[in-house]
């Protein structure tokens, strides 16, 4: 791999702030202006915030947009197995020279003051949108919505919530009001917002936001309906009915963040539906292993990787699964400390017949395996720790070769999976 120069400069980066989270604009604020404010230069910004589903509803709008002959910049996070994975530039991921120029252009302009990783890596994907012609910029929050540093553009396009539900709440607030306040914090006066499914505590506080600033509402069984029909998906608005695909990302979730998808095409006039519906890639959100040297060393096991880790996360994935062909299912599970872990375990339990937990590679915030059992333990599933990814599916191909393996619990822990597969 090429990232030698770009993972030393990020590693620097590390060290400009104490903390991985500190929520506020001031400082990439003060970066922005002293790099002449790319923001302002993009391309027109989809902005898309969220709890859950926000990734997805990203890899279709950008499917559907490119499908239709349009180019597109992506800015999405955590990366998984490289950082290169966050920032693409008019459909291609940054090449390693292009990563390392701007990084250093940016710690240059930063002069060595207090920034957190996440706020002048942002910046340095801005930077990269701003030099590069494209039709459309697509952003992904990476937390929140109000003092997330993604949340710089006075007038985007179009912004997207998806799904709001508790997660980061020492960040963000304990009620789904409070993180529903920090996610509507994207809105912007006049920029139409798609809101996709909400609980009505959810809602209520984003209606009440965009009444504020004079956002317009496109709301999930308000404006737009999306379901399944005789295997296809049918999806409607004011302006019509498509009936399409299946959506090509697994799961009954994602006919939900497929609808929010359409709904922002068609609220921008541009882009090709189908192409939303089958040509999406996203990977670690049940994501199929066919190959690689995981699949290739236990070949009768059907494998996939799940990267969901908080209570809805665990809800979609129970429910994926109970959509899948009878087969018996194991968990492999790493998970943070900073999770609701009994929360995302408990609608798994009726799924599977087994859990075999690990700590996250290189991860200091990891639960040990021992940890994560007895969290899997109390909500009814059988579990034991492991030493790793390799002897867990070890054990199970010993005891059951055909079974189901969902590897899951965090995105760094399918990280670590997507590198031990190349």
């Amino acid at each position: 791999m090429s990232g030698v120069k770009s993972d030393i400069i990020l590693e620097r980066l590390m060290s400009l702030h104490p903390k991985i989270i500190d929520l506020t604009l001031d400082r990439v604020w003060r970066l922005l202006a002293a790099l002449d404010h790319p923001e302002q230069a993009m391309p027109p910004v989809i902005h898309i915030a969220g709890t859950n589903g926000k990734g997805s509803t990203l890899a279709m709008l950008r499917a559907g947009l490119e499908g239709a002959g349009l180019s597109c910049h992506a800015y999405t996070s955590p990366h998984l197995a490289r950082f290169h994975e966050r920032i693409r530039v008019a459909g291609e991921l940054i090449s390693e020279p292009d990563l390392s120029a701007l990084l250093e252009e940016c710690e240059t302009a930063n002069g060595g003051a207090s920034i957190t990783y996440f706020e002048i890596t942002t910046v340095a994907a801005l930077l990269a949108f701003a030099r590069t012609a494209a039709d459309y910029t697509l952003l992904e929050v990476g937390l929140g919505g109000r003092l997330d540093a993604t949340n710089v553009v006075d007038q985007p396009a179009l912004c997207v919530i998806t799904p709001v539900s508790l997660d980061h709440q020492q960040f963000l607030g304990e009620t789904v009001a409070d993180i529903a306040g920090e996610k509507a914090g994207i809105l912007k006066r006049g920029v139409p917002c798609v809101v996709g499914p909400q609980s009505d505590e959810a809602l209520e506080v984003i209606e009440a936001k965009a009444a504020r600033v004079g956002a317009p509402l496109l709301v999930y069984g308000q404006h737009w309906h999306v379901g399944i029909e005789h295997d296809r998906l049918v999806y409607q608005d004011e302006t019509g009915l498509l009936d399409l695909p299946r959506p090509v990302l697994p799961g009954p979730h994602q006919i939900e963040n497929a609808g929010a998808a359409l709904a922002g095409l068609r609220a921008l006039g541009v882009g090709q539906a189908e192409a939303a519906m089958t040509r999406a890639e996203w990977p670690a959100r049940m994501q199929r292993l066919r190959d690689g040297a995981l699949a290739t060393a236990h070949p009768t096991l059907d494998l996939w990787l799940d990267g969901g880790h908080n209570p809805a996360a665990g809800t979609a994935l129970a429910e994926t699964l109970a959509g899948l062909p009878e087969r018996p299912t194991y968990l492999v599970c790493g998970m943070l400390r900073t999770k609701d872990v009994s929360g995302f375990l408990r609608p798994l339990a009726a799924q599977a017949r087994a859990l075999r937990a690990l700590s996250i590679p290189g991860e200091q915030a990891t639960l040990t395996g021992a940890e994560t059992a007895e969290a899997a333990r109390a909500v009814g599933l059988e579990a034991r720790e492991v030493a790793g990814v390799s002897e867990a599916l070890a054990e199970i191909a010993g005891e059951d070769p055909n079974a189901r393996v969902v590897i899951c619990g965090s995105l760094y822990l399918a990280g670590a999976v997507l590198r031990m597969q190349a």
